[in-house]
């Protein structure tokens, strides 16, 4: 099993979110990415932003230093 992420800090956002979010399989790390995305962004659950999510996540653990943006 590899371990999958998701960093906020790849994308500019109002609030500069600066969370990561890690986990053994791809569903459990989907709903967090879903949870975080609806609590603290208030984008709406559908299935695009499911989809969008997942196309996302990278092999690994997040980078202690904020990735560069394009």
């Amino acid at each position: 099993m590899t371990r999958k992420y998701i960093d906020c800090r790849e994308y500019p956002s109002e609030m500069n979110c600066s969370v990561a979010l890690s986990a053994d399989s791809d569903e459990e790390l989907l709903e967090a990415a879903v949870q975080h995305a609806t609590t603290v962004h208030k984008h709406a659950d559908s299935p695009e932003l499911r989809t969008q999510l997942k196309s996302l996540f990278h092999h690994g653990t997040p980078p202690v230093e904020a990735p560069r943006r394009g």
